[in-house]
């Protein structure tokens, strides 16, 4: 197997749908910071990144 290192959050993109499943619910629900552990700033990127994989459907 190959060594995969970690992105850090503002690295993803929302090509990544692998690791974008983790910030989300089974019903594509993005999930809170209270859960995600993320900062402010993290959080938004990720809320604008799933958005932009939802909207090339590439993602629930």
């Amino acid at each position: 197997m190959a060594e995969e290192q970690k992105k850090s959050v503002m690295e993803l993109s929302f090509e990544d749908r692998e690791s974008l499943v983790r910030y989300t619910t089974e019903t594509g629900k993005i999930l809170p910071r209270k859960f995600t552990g993320l900062s402010a700033k993290e959080q938004r990127h990720i809320k604008k990144t799933i958005k932009q994989g939802r909207n090339m459907l590439l993602m629930k």
